[in-house]
């Protein structure tokens, strides 16, 4: 009997989560990114950098290490090695080791390992969240169904940013801060979104009354795109409610309520 577990043992371990050890790993693989993640925080601390930073060199070094087996262990075992490396996860699970090879030629580049927090989107396995992918897909229809009209809002939008900015650079001018359409369109869209850097400021009576203008034309719209995404969002909860409802076997009623337990008809029990 062989101390190792088989190829096929391995690849369920690896890709399910439905017995002990596949669900061990899979927690296993979270610590780690966890751990990744609060060293990579931490070097970027000036203090803890100073004193620390060899050690968390050598820690993240040995998870990259880590992360980069786990990697070509997936590839190896994959019944198709392409699928799983252009797959959303075999991407994920190769931008997670790249910046740590990056940081040899490219200082800086080491803090882009925090991508890796993308992979906290395996829990959804782990924790058996499964039950909420219903949520998730009514909200990928709402959004889905939003884009048309979110496109049209915001070209809108960078209409009258193109407009106010364009008009403000000719009111207002360079002397004051103003120095291109460019730059007057950055101070449009900073007011219009209501942010107010303050970093240019009108400074005549009518940059004064056009910016106020703006500033209100942005609380009437901020509501525009949340009031497109909320009936959209109504519209598929209540169209996948329809799907969920339920049908009796025996008289064939069909649309009764998901929570009913007999039916509304014949009084059978589902």
């Amino acid at each position: 009997m062989s101390l190792f577990p088989s190829k096929s043992r391995l690849a369920h371990i690896v890709f399910e989560h439905d017995d002990e050890a596949s669900k061990n790993f899979d927690l296993i693989i979270l610590v780690m990114i966890m751990a990744s993640l609060v060293v990579v925080i931490l070097d970027s601390e000036p203090s803890l950098y100073a004193k620390y930073h060899n050690e968390f060199l050598i820690l993240e070094w040995i998870l990259t290490g880590l992360f980069t087996v786990e990697y070509i262990g997936r590839i190896w075992l994959s019944k198709k090695k392409l699928g799983y490396i252009f797959s959303f996860y075999g991407i994920v699970d190769l931008l997670a080791i790249i910046p740590s090879y990056l940081s040899l030629f490219l200082v800086g580049t080491q803090f882009f390992v925090v991508i890796r927090a993308l992979r906290f989107l395996r829990v959804v396995r782990i924790l058996k969240l499964g039950r909420y992918m219903k949520e998730a897909e009514v909200l990928k229809t709402a959004l889905k169904s939003s884009r048309p009209k979110i496109q049209l809002f915001l070209g809108t939008v960078l209409t009258i940013v193109l407009i106010t900015g364009t008009l403000m650079f000719i009111v207002e001018g360079p002397e004051n801060g103003f120095t291109s359409i460019a730059m007057s369109m950055y101070w449009a869209i900073v007011t219009l979104t209501t942010v107010g850097f303050g970093d240019i400021t009108p400074i005549t009576p009518l940059g004064k009354l056009l910016a106020s203008v703006i500033m209100l034309l942005g609380y009437a719209i901020i509501a525009v795109p949340t009031g497109i995404v909320t009936s959209e969002l109504t519209m598929a909860s209540s169209q996948a409610l329809k799907k969920e409802r339920k049908t009796c076997r025996v008289c064939k009623t069909a649309n009764q309520d998901i929570d009913s337990i007999f039916c509304k008809s014949c009084g059978e029990r589902f």
